[in-house]
């Protein structure tokens, strides 16, 4: 990930690690903030990184997928998703959640966009591919996995963001960053 260049103005004294299971590790920092007092930072360390594919056939149908999330507790639609562990190159996530979601193979992955998804407290990263040379060879969700699959005009997915009928963070990002690449005719 590309680093801008600033000083820190944060010390850290030390980090304890207050929970942690196979996905996330949450750490709180004792610190000096930058008017010099005593204070703590707590940090939720993602253990992979989000991967996010729009696929595009010829026509700019796209295929987004709706399921509910636990921690919202509602049902939300959002471009195929899934989690890199580190130590796993992106791409190999987004060709392999392609498949396992939408069952889709594709002949050309574009990234299109990088994002910190919440730097106030978490230092997950996400990566948006574009899916071109789409060919159906069947699903394969994961077990903690019920979508359902819509194929829809690009147009229209965008307009359900628009109309804040998709909600994602990822999502949402990766759409209006796909729009103007579409629209500017960068893709």
């Amino acid at each position: 990930m590309k680093k801008n260049k600033a000083e820190n103005p944060w010390t850290k004294l030390y980090r304890e690690v207050k929970y942690e299971n196979p996905w996330i590790k949450v750490t709180e920092d004792k610190v000096k903030n930058p008017a010099g007092n005593d204070g703590i930072y707590g940090v939720v360390h993602f253990k992979t990184h989000a991967v996010a594919v729009i696929p595009l056939d010829e026509n700019n149908n796209t295929w987004i997928v709706g399921q509910y999330r636990y921690p919202h507790d509602s049902y939300e639609w959002e471009v195929v998703e899934g989690g890199c562990p580190e130590g796993t190159s992106p791409l190999e996530t987004a060709k392999r959640e392609l498949i396992e979601e939408v069952g889709l193979n594709a002949e050309k992955f574009e990234m299109i966009l990088e994002m910190q998804l919440s730097n106030s407290t978490t230092d997950e990263v996400s990566y948006t591919y574009i899916a071109r040379g789409l060919e159906y060879v069947g699903e394969e969700p994961e077990e903690d996995e019920k979508i359902t699959i819509r194929k829809l005009p690009f147009e229209e997915v965008y307009q359900m963001v628009m109309r804040g009928e998709i909600r994602d963070g990822l999502a949402v990002g990766s759409i209006l960053k796909a729009k103007a690449l579409l629209d500017s005719e960068k893709i």
